[in-house]
């Protein structure tokens, strides 16, 4: 079974930067489509940001364009989402999913995805 596993959330304030990983027990990421999304209390989960297997480039929504940055390190097989200028606005559980079939990747649609991680908080003070 595919478990995925964020880390790297955390309390930062307004402006601040946080790093989230993505890795999987006992084997690579190298292969998997990756989406970030996330959800905060009381609203809709919402892709952020997602990276293909080897196909195109990442890919942003408009609210974290220009402050997000999805990439991978293939010596470890593992995803990473950088934060930059967090705003409370991010403050949300961000979860990582992968998957084997994606062509490309998307952040519009978290059914697309097969594999979901638990999830990890990131919390934005004013």
């Amino acid at each position: 079974e595919v478990q995925l596993v964020e880390s790297g959330g955390g309390l930062v304030q307004a402006g601040g930067s946080l790093r989230l990983s993505c890795a999987a027990s006992g084997f690579t990421l190298d292969d998997y489509a990756i989406g970030w999304f996330r959800q905060a209390p009381g609203k809709e989960r919402e892709g952020v940001a997602c990276i293909g297997s080897s196909l195109g480039d990442p890919s942003y929504a408009d609210i974290v364009k220009g402050r997000f940055t999805v990439f991978r390190d293939r010596t470890k097989g593992t995803v990473y989402v950088q934060m930059n200028n967090l705003q409370p606005e991010d403050t949300a559980v961000y979860y990582c999913a992968g998957d084997l079939t994606l062509a490309g990747c998307t952040v519009s649609t978290a059914g697309a995805y097969a594999y979901w991680g638990q999830g990890t908080e990131v919390t934005v003070s004013s």
